[in-house]
């Protein structure tokens, strides 16, 4: 029987379909969720407080990857426990905001091209779904503009704008 990584997702299977992409295209894969994670919790300046339950948010989001139906997603949730420690994203952020979300979105189109050429469109679509969701369960995970943590807006317009912008890179919209 093949053993059993923290994912719970067999190890045979992990790397089967990490071999259908070459070392640096595998590594984009894997390491895009986590820089998802800190360019959401950049896209609007926070407190350190919300910034950690958004990179919290995150991690719960990367994790969720797990009960995907896509080989893919349930691989790469399971090469980033097995490779990394997952809590590493849990309260970062960009020192330069811009130049850190502009570098995430060309990730982003880098990683839609490598999908579009070696997976499978059912693969590429879920892949490409889930990383949107870690970044907006981030953006949603705490309320900004209000005060004493009542009133504020769940999505700022920095996180409305960064969104958008994620879901054009992912060739989502």
């Amino acid at each position: 029987m093949p053993s059993q990584p923290a994912s719970g997702y067999p190890t045979s299977v992990v790397h089967l379909v990490k071999l259908a992409f070459p070392h640096g295209e595998w590594s984009l894969l894997t390491g895009l969720p986590r820089q998802v994670v800190i360019a959401a919790t950049s896209a609007e300046p926070d407190s350190p407080r919300r910034t950690v339950a958004e990179g919290l948010a995150g991690l719960d989001a990367i994790a969720a990857g797990r009960a995907s139906d896509s080989d893919l997603v349930r691989a790469v949730v399971a090469a980033i426990y097995a490779e990394t420690d997952p809590g590493a994203a849990a309260a970062e952020e960009f020192r330069d905001r811009g130049a850190g979300l502009a570098q995430v979105l060309a990730e982003c189109r880098r990683a839609t091209d490598v999908l579009a050429m070696r997976a499978d469109p059912a693969d590429s679509a879920a892949y490409r779904q889930w990383v949107e969701s870690i970044a907006a369960r981030v953006c949603g995970a705490s309320r900004s503009g209000g005060w004493l943590g009542v009133g504020g807006e769940t999505l700022s317009e920095a996180e409305r704008r960064f969104l958008a912008d994620l879901g054009t890179a992912l060739n989502l919209r």
